[in-house]
Formats: structure tokens, C-alpha cells, sequence
């Protein structure tokens, strides 16, 4: 099958179009043939080697962290999902191998896709609608009714998703854009839209009880000071938080002491800003969860959520696709298409 790999961690240059092995599933997993990938910031700093020292990668590595597809055969211990079925799913951190005609994963990590989108279309959603699921849901930031939520980075594929879960949960929202962006975001449900590039969120006079970070460096300090006592910051860019990198991997006594270490230095200045404003402040990497999918699809499938894509690449033209992407300037999802 073919598969788009890196070889070893670096830039574009390491990213290649190869042959590998075809997938046979285990017990508990489902086959799926790809129909399309979705890409994501975080593709591009697992092959620059960003997460080596908690995840290492043996080489050639299948990247790609998401996809959609269609069931092609399932192991003997798989009863929700039959060949036929409409799939998407978020695969491992470890695995990734999203980039890839065929991939074998977890079958807990599998859910239907929407019928009311296309297929390849449903690519978009699994990284990004987990993420923004995960960060604003009782796992971490908690969202109610009636909160002054800010959403940094509202127009790229977690933000569009995000705006609409905070409105779904009754939330006031705010978000970072630019003018090019800004007609997305105030379709996607924002209140109101400050322009990161005529000013900084802390100029202004807003405050919120709660802000989702997309964005990471100096935006990350800058919102602390608009952070109203007792409020909670939650970012899935800015400096990791102890515990947060190997929060889900088995790591040995010495290099979790490592890794604890390296995330206390990155975070200190951060975590000292958010002690000084009364707030909190937490990096997370989101999880694969088919169930939380399931959800998600519902309300795809209800009307109650949309997708925006930015760009569509055959796999053939992977390097383009990852061109746009790390060009910052893609309003919604870049995808790949991989087969029909």
C-alpha cells in the first residue's frame, strides 16, 4: 500500500511517498481503508521530533494523526463495526499511520462517521473536534451557561469547532482572528472578535472567566492578565504543565523524572503569571475516544455543528497539503484525499 512516511525527524525534506506493508488487524482492532486525512499542527512537530524524548519513533514512520474511511475487515473480537461501515477515527499519538491506504486501529477509537457531510469531509473532524470537545467539556475547562469564554485562534480547525460547542453550551465567546478570518468565526457563532493584529487581547478592556489557547507564545502571558480571579486557562499550544506530556505513557523512573523536569522549567514563567492573576493554568494533549466521536457525528448529523475545510490535495500532492499547512495561513482543515 502506499503511505506517506519521514525517515527521520527534521522538515518537509524528510516526508516521503513509499510502499509499506498492508496492515493485518489484531483481535480487537478494525481495518479501514483511508478515504481521506486530516492534517494538524501537531503532524508537523511529531516529524520535526517536538515529542521525541517521551515518544520516539522507529523509522520510516506512517504519519498522520486522523481520518476517515470506510471498515474493510475486523478482528475476531470486534462486534460494532462490520466491513461496509463509514468510519472516522483519531488514531494513537504512538501509531499515527493515518497517511495510509490501509490502517488497523483500536476498535474503541472507531466511530460512524456523519451522513450528512461527505466522507472525506468527516477527515476533518476527529483531532480537532476531540480536542475541542475535551478542553471545553468537564474534563478541564468545565464550560457553563452564561460564561465569558476566550478562544485564541477561533478561525483554524479546533477554533471553528470550538466557537460552536461553546455556543452550544451557552457560553459568551470571544476569539482571536484576523480580517481575513473574521467572517468564519462570526459564522461559526463568535460575539465578538478582536483582531490579533491591530492589537493584543490585553489592550483592551475584555475579561473572561475562561480562555482556550490555540495559538501558544507571547499570546499565552498576554491573557493572563485579562483572566478574572479564579479563572482557569487551558491551552493546547503554550508550555507543557508537569505531567502533561507523559500523562498516558510509560515511561521508566528516570526519564519520567526527566520529562517532569524539562515541563516544570518550560512552564514556570507561565504557571508564576497565572498564581499572580488568581487563575490556572493547564496544557493538554487530547485522547482517541470513539465514544466522544459518536457524539460529535450527532451533532453534525442534528444540524448543530458544521465543517469547514480550507483545502482538499490528492495524496500524491502531500507535500503541497503540508505546505498550506505550515503556512499558518489555512482558514478550517487541510485534508488529504487518499482513495475514492
Amino acid at each position: 500500500m502506499r503511505a506517506m512516511t519521514f525517515s527521520k525527524y527534521g522538515g518537509p525534506d524528510v516526508m516521503n511517498l513509499q510502499g509499506m506493508p498492508r496492515p493485518i488487524p489484531e483481535a480487537n482492532q478494525v481495518l479501514i481503508r483511508t478515504v481521506a486525512a486530516g492534517l494538524n499542527p501537531v503532524d508537523a512537530l511529531q516529524r520535526q521530533g517536538t515529542f521525541k524524548i517521551v515518544q520516539p519513533y522507529a523509522f520510516p514512520k506512517i504519519a498522520g494523526n486522523e481520518l476517515s474511511g470506510v471498515v474493510e475487515s475486523t478482528g475476531s473480537l470486534v462486534r460494532e463495526f462490520q466491513p461496509g461501515d463509514q468510519v472516522m477515527v483519531r488514531t494513537g499519538s504512538e501509531q499515527l499511520s493515518a497517511l495510509a491506504e490501509y490502517v488497523a486501529v483500536d476498535q474503541d477509537y472507531v466511530a460512524r462517521a456523519p451522513q450528512n457531510i461527505s466522507l472525506t469531509d468527516a477527515a476533518a473532524i476527529p483531532l480537532a473536534g476531540l480536542t475541542a470537545q475535551q478542553a471545553l467539556g468537564p474534563e478541564r475547562l468545565d464550560v457553563q451557561a452564561g460564561e465569558r469564554l476566550l478562544i485564541t485562534g477561533g478561525a483554524g480547525g479546533v477554533g471553528l469547532l470550538a466557537i460552536q460547542l461553546a455556543k452550544l453550551m451557552g457560553a459568551h465567546v470571544t476569539t482571536t482572528a484576523s480580517s481575513a478570518g473574521e467572517k468564519l468565526v462570526r459564522e461559526a457563532g463568535a460575539d465578538h472578535v478582536i483582531n490579533y493584529r491591530e492589537r493584543k487581547i490585553s489592550e483592551g478592556d475584555e475579561r473572561f472567566t475562561k480562555v482556550l489557547d490555540l495559538v501558544g507564545g507571547e499570546t499565552v502571558a498576554d491573557v493572563m492578565s485579562t483572566v478574572e480571579r479564579g479563572g482557569a486557562v487551558v491551552s493546547i499550544a503554550g508550555p507543557p504543565t508537569p505531567g502533561s506530556l507523559a500523562e498516558d505513557t510509560e515511561l521508566s523512573a528516570p526519564k519520567a523524572a526527566l520529562v517532569r523536569a524539562v515541563e516544570e522549567l518550560m512552564s514556570f514563567k507561565i504557571r508564576r503569571l497565572a498564581k499572580k492573576a488568581g487563575a490556572s493554568f493547564e496544557f493538554f494533549l487530547m485522547h482517541p475516544d470513539g465514544a466522544g466521536l459518536a457524539q460529535f457525528a450527532s451533532l453534525v448529523d442534528q444540524g448543530e455543528l458544521r465543517v469547514t475545510i480550507d483545502s482538499r490535495y490528492p495524496l500524491d500532492q502531500f507535500r503541497d497539503a503540508f505546505e498550506q499547512l505550515e503556512s499558518r495561513r489555512s482558514k478550517g482543515k487541510v485534508l488529504v484525499e487518499i482513495s475514492s
